[in-house]
């Protein structure tokens, strides 16, 4: 069930009790030998230091799967979580090659956060069968589905069948594109690592609110400069940019696929012409990670330029979301107003 709002409150866990102090049945006793003494006191003085200085736990093991959920978990988790990624930015997140290493990955993680509706169906269950972590299995508490926190588009109200292409019967997966689907999974993430780790959901809160802040002041930004362009069409690849266009107030002049997830067709690339011409469109959107012929064919058609981003922030490389989508909207104004 999705929550009614996209920023969750926190919830408190108790920490789980930890196990009696009192000394087990025939251990031995410090009582009545000369090391009671004071070096008993000091060793009792030098352990309550010693606990009340190590930190609840240790570095929280996140695990997302693609590049945007995992920098969203940076910003959120700060110090306090080592974050991967599965899929990589040059990647279509449809598509990912179950190999070990990956696998590996999953096993030593506490969290692993998805973007759901069905995107990472094609690998991730083998990868979490593989993994054997019951703590991130779907239903676990180390399992988070992104998509319950983000309102979504493109629902289908029909009945779905494999010749409509590759349609998400939940909805449209890609909207990590409009920066409040962001903040949404960023309050999702945050809410879930201080279920994890309670003894820092402060720290958490704090970095969310600052996140927050950031992403309202740059969001803001970003509408401005793409505003002028309020009510052009664009023409993209796949479905991946509904939300952007959504966002921004665009108008989508098609596809380049005819269904989802099926390559372009001489016929209905024809038909995709024909629309953008008519309808004036000057931009062409796909991820780096698609065949860029076609783009570039119509585009050429048509006068427009093809604007093909990666499929996310390079985290690796320390790329931030707000890195990313900087990038996104320069590239996309800049070709708008041409």
């Amino acid at each position: 069930m999705k929550p009614q709002s996209p920023h969750p409150p926190f919830t408190a866990h108790a920490a789980t009790p930890g196990r009696s102090s009192s000394p087990r049945s025939g251990a031995p006793s410090l009582a009545g030998r000369p090391f009671a003494g004071r070096s008993l006191a000091a060793l009792i003085a030098f352990l309550a230091v010693a606990g009340s200085a190590a930190p609840a736990r240790a570095e929280v093991d996140v695990v997302a799967t693609v590049p945007a959920l995992a920098a969203l978990a940076k910003e959120v988790g700060g110090k306090a979580v080592r974050v991967r990624v599965l899929a990589l930015p040059t990647q279509d997140p449809h598509f990912v090659d179950a190999k070990p290493s990956l696998v590996l990955e999953l096993n030593k993680a506490d969290l692993l956060i998805a973007i759901g509706l069905d995107l990472e169906v094609g690998w991730l269950p083998t990868l979490l069968t593989g993994a054997r972590n019951p703590a991130i299995q779907r239903g676990a508490n180390g399992y988070l589905d992104c998509s319950t926190y983000v309102p979504i588009l493109d629902a289908p109200r029909e009945k779905l069948d494999r010749s409509m292409g590759d349609i998400h019967p939940g909805g449209n997966p890609h909207y990590l594109y409009n920066p409040r689907g962001a903040s949404g999974c960023a309050a999702g993430i945050a809410g879930r690592l201080a279920a994890i780790d309670p003894g820092r959901a402060g720290e958490y809160r704090a970095n969310l609110k600052s996140f927050e802040e950031r992403l309202h002041a740059r969001e803001a930004a970003w509408r401005k400069e793409l505003a002028p362009y309020k009510g052009q069409s664009v023409v993209s690849y796949h479905r991946s940019w509904t939300y952007l266009i959504d966002w921004i107030g665009l108008r989508s002049a098609g596809e380049l696929e005819p269904k989802p997830g099926i390559p372009p067709s001489p016929r209905h690339v024809a038909q995709v012409i024909a629309a953008a011409k008519s309808a004036g469109a000057k931009v062409i959107l796909q991820e780096a990670f698609y065949p860029d012929r076609t783009a570039k064919l119509v585009a050429a058609k048509i006068g427009a330029t093809v604007v093909a981003p990666a499929g996310g922030p390079d985290v690796r490389a320390g790329q931030s979301y707000f890195d990313y989508m900087d990038k996104v909207v320069s590239s996309l104004a800049k070709a708008l107003g041409r």
